[in-house]
C-alpha cells in the first residue's frame, strides 16, 4: 500500500498523463456531453470512463506490464464513446429489456464508430474500443493494452453498479 504522499504523487501522475494524452478528448464536446448520460448506479459515462483509465494505468504500473500509455488513455477514455443513454428509454417493458440486453453486445461499435468520427485512432485504440465487452464480444482483445481496459472496466463497472464507489467530479 502506498503512503498517503506517495499515493498523492501516484495520483497526480496519472492526471498528468492522461492530460498530456487525452486532453482533446477530455475537451470535446461529445465527451463532455457524456456527463450527462449515466453509465452504472449514479455515475456518469464520462466519469466511469475517467475512472477506468486511471484504473488502467495503475493496474499496468502494478502489474509491471510495459504499455503504450497513450493508446491505453486514448482507447479507456474512449471505450464507451456510444453518445446515448442507455438507461432512459420511455417504451414497453419487453422494449426496455431488450435494448438493456442488447447494449453490452452493441455499444463498443457504436463507440469506436463515434469516436472514429471525432479523433484518428491508432489500430490499438480501436481493439481497446471495440473489445473491451469481452467476452461479449466473442473474439478476445488481441494486445495487452485491450486486456488491461477490459478488467479496470469490469472492476469498475462492478464497484459502480454495487455503489461501493461514489459519485465524484471531475475537471474535464
Amino acid at each position: 500500500m502506498l503512503r498517503p504522499d506517495k499515493k498523492q504523487m501516484e495520483k497526480k501522475r496519472i492526471r498528468a498523463l492522461i492530460k498530456e494524452h487525452g486532453d482533446d478528448i477530455l475537451r470535446s464536446e461529445n465527451f463532455q456531453k457524456s456527463r450527462e448520460h449515466i453509465q452504472h448506479g449514479t455515475i456518469s459515462v464520462m466519469q466511469h470512463s475517467i475512472r477506468v483509465t486511471e484504473t488502467a494505468l495503475r493496474m499496468s504500473k502494478r502489474l509491471g506490464i510495459k504499455v503504450s500509455e497513450r493508446d491505453l488513455i486514448r482507447g479507456a477514455l474512449l471505450h464507451d464513446y456510444f453518445g446515448y443513454d442507455w438507461h432512459g428509454k420511455k417504451v414497453g417493458l419487453h422494449e426496455i429489456i431488450h435494448f438493456y440486453e442488447m447494449h453490452g453486445f452493441t455499444h463498443p461499435g457504436q463507440a469506436l464508430e463515434n469516436a472514429e468520427k471525432d479523433f484518428d485512432l491508432t489500430d490499438r485504440q480501436r481493439e481497446i474500443i471495440r473489445k473491451h465487452m469481452w467476452p461479449l464480444t466473442v473474439i478476445p482483445p488481441a494486445c495487452k493494452e485491450a486486456w488491461i481496459v477490459t478488467m479496470a472496466d469490469k472492476y469498475c463497472s462492478t464497484l459502480e453498479t454495487l455503489r461501493i464507489v461514489g459519485n465524484k467530479k471531475h475537471k474535464g
